[in-house]
């Protein structure tokens, strides 16, 4: 891998002059490091586990603004990340390194609906609970994404945008029909499955690494008139017990014959397990799955029927992996694995896992682990359709340990590397499946493990369009060694 951090952590008086340049010399746009108010108005830390401290944090207002400041970054040898507001274990939506130029790309609230095609304009600034409102407004659509409402389009779209109708529908990505990009050599292109279609493809799944997106046209569904929205939660007594609820579900999230409009989680908690998700369509259709037959000895229940589709989203931001996915900061450490058909856990793994779950010293009162049934609509691309490569996951696995009192202790680190160690013993090729939503900052091979099959093509394609790696991050896609 070319990827090297930038060492230059203070800007230069010769640079700030540049970067308030490139913002028509806006001081409002570009804070510096010995700004007073630096660190509370523009670093927004995310994760306090991972802190970064970028070089300036800017706040540009167009798409040529983005890109005279990428000029002006790469000119006095600064790495540069966007920040549009994905998931990150540095700054949120900041995946960048100590001394980089961040690109904030809040100003960039554009929207706009083709009556005709129904394909929507999209500021990467625009939150997804935004998008949800103005997508519904402009004629009752939606598209694909997560739960979580505070998080801002451009990060979330790019990596891979898991959500509620992805079985249905794909991910955020899958509906990402062009972009507006503005490259490493600060030039503003296009790119759509007939204008630079490499560059597409690099986007919808690796963006971070090879520019700043400035505008999305997205294609958009119908969006559903009714649903239910489901809970059962189980107070059982042993780790066996759980073991077999956890087969139960597995078994079901198998069904071939499984209703894409269905989505599951499956919770874990210290002293419970909770399932719960949306079935998109009638109560008649929900009470055919027979959930309560697949998973018997529910203690308490939840069924809602929803009949607007604001509503539904709404109803489904009630917990804390969505506010951890959102904007509170907190001291946190998240790892993920991939299941698909080929690596599924067999009984004698089921046991094991949550055996440990049940005994390993955890460090911290507040871990979680979920598994997150995806497949559907996902599994109808190649893994070699977009960067994002992980097509034939059927589930899911992420764990996630917050201390709120401090750093994560070594003890937490432990029993999530665990986690993943004992699952990745009895099925090494879970390890390939990472999900870059979920990132992992101490993960040692992190690259290949969220790009896949996909990475070699991503390198060749760094060294056409970053060959000086302007676009660096800790988990990027690295510039080919020669």
């Amino acid at each position: 891998m070319g990827n090297k951090a930038s060492t230059t952590t203070i800007i230069t008086t010769a640079v700030h002059k540049c970067l308030l340049s490139a913002v028509n010399g806006n001081s409002a746009q570009v804070s510096v490091q010995n700004d007073l108010l630096y660190g509370v108005t523009a670093v927004h830390e995310y994760n306090l586990n991972f802190p970064m401290t970028p070089a300036a944090v800017t706040f540009p207002e167009t798409s040529e603004q983005v890109a005279a400041l990428v000029k002006c970054a790469a000119e006095y040898k600064y790495k540069v990340q966007a920040r549009s507001g994905g998931h990150s274990f540095g700054n949120h939506g900041l995946g960048g390194a100590d001394g980089a130029i961040v690109v904030d790309m809040k100003h960039f609230q554009q929207f706009s609906m083709d009556n005709e095609t129904h394909v929507a304009t999209i500021g990467p600034g625009l939150s997804l609970g935004d998008i949800d409102t103005l997508l519904y407004n402009a004629g009752g659509r939606a598209m694909s994404h997560g739960i979580c409402p505070e998080i801002r389009a451009g990060g979330h779209l790019t990596i891979g945008g898991l959500g509620l109708t992805s079985r249905q529908w794909g991910m955020s990505l899958d509906h990402i029909e062009e972009v507006e990009v503005v490259l490493p050599n600060s030039s503003i292109v296009r790119a759509s499955e007939t204008e630079n279609a490499d560059l597409l493809f690099a986007v919808k799944g690796a963006a971070a690494s090879f520019g700043v997106v400035t505008e999305f046209k997205v294609r958009t569904q119908l969006a559903p008139k009714e649903a239910i929205q489901y809970s059962y939660s189980f107070k059982l007594g042993s780790a066996a017990q759980r073991a077999r609820l956890f087969a139960d579900w597995q078994d079901l999230a198998l069904r071939r014959d499984l209703s894409r409009k269905f989505t599951s989680d499956f919770i874990c908690l210290q002293d419970s397990v909770i399932v719960k998700g949306v079935f998109f369509g009638s109560k008649k259709e929900y009470n055919a799955l027979r959930i309560e037959h697949h998973l018997p000895g529910s203690d308490s229940s939840k069924v809602l029927v929803l009949d607007d589709w604001l509503g539904i989203v709404t109803h489904v931001v009630d917990d804390l992996a969505v506010r951890l996915g959102g904007s509170m900061s907190t001291y946190f450490y998240a790892k993920s694995l991939g299941f698909t058909r080929d690596t599924l856990m067999p009984p004698s793994t089921i046991t094991s896992l949550f055996t440990y779950l049940d005994k390993a010293k955890k460090g911290t009162i507040t871990w979680f682990v979920t598994f997150s049934l995806v497949g559907g609509a996902i599994n109808d691309y190649p893994k070699n359709a977009t960067a994002y490569p992980h097509r034939d996951v059927i589930y899911w696995m992420q764990s996630f340990a917050i201390n709120a009192l401090g750093p994560v202790l070594n003890s937490t680190y432990d029993f999530l590397d665990g986690i993943n160690e004992l699952v990745a013993r009895d099925l090494p090729g879970c390890a390939g499946h990472a999900y870059l939503g979920c990132p992992d900052p101490r993960m040692e091979g992190a690259e290949r493990a969220y790009w896949g099959s996909n990475l070699g093509r991503l390198e060749d394609m760094k060294g056409v369009f970053d060959p000086v790696d302007v676009f660096w991050n800790p988990q990027g896609v690295g510039v080919p060694v020669a």
